[in-house]
């Protein structure tokens, strides 16, 4: 369980930068992407990471 943790918390992690990336316009990729330069993006972006980082620190204390 500690490693599916780990495994969905860095995913989430990595798309939440991705979705930061593209919201922010630093991102370009994919060029049909409907998330490019779009503001609201970032923050659904850095809330992702955020819960990311939180799945990642609940599955350090598991025993």
């Amino acid at each position: 369980m500690k490693i599916i943790l780990r495994i969905i918390g860095i995913a989430a992690i990595l798309m939440g930068l991705l979705w930061t990336g593209q919201g922010a316009g630093l991102i370009m990729w994919p060029a049909s992407s409907f998330m490019l330069a779009q503001r609201q993006w970032i923050m659904w972006g850095l809330l992702l990471v955020l819960l990311g980082a939180a799945v990642l620190l609940r599955s350090g204390k598991r025993k």
